[in-house]
C-alpha cells in the first residue's frame, strides 16, 4: 500500500479533525483576536497527521463510532502541538516547520501559557468521546510526556547517559503520544482487549521508531527539510542515539564533550560533530536499531482482522523509517 492511500482511506476522518481545527480557531477566539490568531498561525502549520492517522485507522479495525475517533484524533493532535510550543519556548527556537513559532512571534511566557490552554483544550476533546477509559488514558499519557520533557530538562548537557536511560526518555516524550493514538482509537473503536493491546504496543513501539529517526535526521537533514538549524539537539544539550554512539566510540576527546563543557567554538564543534556522525557507520547503526523497533511495532498486527486499515498500519511502520523528514 502507498503511504498515499494510508490518507486517502480515513479521508472522512481527517476531513472532521480538520474542521474541528477550523472551529477552535475560528470560534474560541471570539472577542479575543489575539488569541484567534495564535490558533490560526499554530493550526494552520501542522505536519503530516501521523497521530490522527493512527487514531482513525485503529478506531476503524473494528466497529467504530466516526465522531468519537475524530473527537479522539484531535485529542491527539493537538496535545501533539502543545508539546511543540512548549519545546520552542523551552529551546528559545525561532522556527518551526519553516514558520515562526509562537514564542518567537508573541514571547515565551505567552507561549507557555497558551500551550497549556492547548492542553486544556486537547483534555475537552477527550471527555467529548464519552470514555472515562480514554480520558484516563489522556491523562496518564500527558504525565507520561512531562516526565520524559523534565527527564531531558534535567539531563541536557550531561555526558554520563545510557542508551536504556535515552529509550526511556523518547518512551515517555514521543512514543506515549502514538500509543495514546492507537489505544485510544482501539477503544473508541469497541475493539476487545487483546486487540487493543496490540495496538497500544504498536503505537508504543511506533513512536520509538519514529524518535529515532527524527534524531537521525538531526545529523543528516538540512535546514531546508527540518525547518529548524541542523544539530538543534546538540546546541540544546540534548543526547540522542548518534549522539551515544558518537560518545561510545570517541570516549575521551571528542566534539560532544567540548559543546556539553562549553571549550572552544560551539558553532564549529556541532559542525564537527555531525560531520564524523555522516561520515561514519552511526547513521546506519541508529536505522537498523529504528528498523528493529519498526519490526517490533508490527510483528502481532496479522493477529488483527484483515482489513485495508490493518494494512494502512504495515505502511505506516515501513513509512516512519522511509520518510524524508
Amino acid at each position: 500500500m502507498h503511504i498515499k492511500e494510508v490518507y486517502s482511506l480515513v479521508k472522512n476522518g481527517l476531513d472532521g479533525v480538520n474542521e474541528q481545527f477550523k472551529m477552535l480557531a475560528s470560534h474560541q477566539g471570539d472577542g479575543f483576536p489575539e488569541l484567534q490568531r495564535m490558533l490560526s498561525h499554530i493550526l494552520s502549520g501542522r505536519g503530516k497527521a501521523v497521530r490522527p492517522l493512527l487514531a482513525l485507522h485503529s478506531g476503524s479495525l473494528y466497529r467504530c463510532d466516526q465522531q468519537k475517533i475524530i473527537f479522539m484524533a484531535t485529542a491527539s493532535e493537538l496535545m501533539h502541538i502543545a508539546t511543540l510550543v512548549h519545546d520552542d519556548a523551552i529551546d528559545k527556537a525561532d522556527v518551526r516547520r519553516g514558520q515562526e513559532t509562537i514564542n518567537k512571534i508573541w514571547g515565551t511566557d505567552k507561549a507557555i501559557i497558551f500551550g497549556d490552554y492547548l492542553f486544556a483544550k486537547a483534555a475537552e476533546y477527550a471527555v467529548a468521546t464519552g470514555s472515562l477509559r480514554v480520558v484516563g488514558l489522556f491523562s496518564k499519557t500527558l504525565g507520561a510526556i512531562s516526565y520524559g520533557e523534565l527527564k531531558q530538562g534535567f539531563s541536557a548537557f550531561n555526558l554520563e547517559q545510557s542508551y536504556e536511560q535515552y529509550i526511556k526518555r523518547i518512551t515517555g516524550k514521543t512514543a506515549s503520544l502514538f500509543a495514546l493514538s492507537t489505544e485510544g482509537g482501539a477503544i473508541l473503536g469497541s475493539a476487545p482487549e487483546e486487540y487493543i493491546k496490540i495496538l497500544s504496543e504498536y503505537g508504543l513501539n511506533l513512536g520509538i521508531s519514529f524518535q529515532i529517526v527524527d534524531d537521525i535526521f538531526d545529523y543528516i537533514g538540512t535546514e531546508e527539510e527540518m525547518g529548524k538549524p541542523v544539530g538543534s539537539d546538540l546546541a540544546q544539550g540534548t543526547v540522542t542515539l548518534p549522539t551515544l554512539m558518537l560518545m561510545e566510540r570517541y570516549p575521551n576527546d571528542n566534539p560532544v564533550k567540548r559543546i556539553f563543557e562549553n571549550e572552544g567554538d560551539k558553532a564549529k564543534s556541532i559542525e564537527e560533530a555531525i560531520d564524523m556522525v555522516r561520515r561514519s557507520d552511526i547513521v546506519d547503526r541508529c536505522y537498523r536499531v529504528a528498523s528493529d523497533y519498526s519490526e517490533k511495532a508490527a510483528r502481532n498486527l496479522q493477529l488483527l482482522p484483515d482489513t485495508p486499515n490493518r494494512r494502512a498500519l504495515y505502511t505506516m511502520a515501513e513509512y516512519v523509517i522511509k520518510r524524508k523528514k
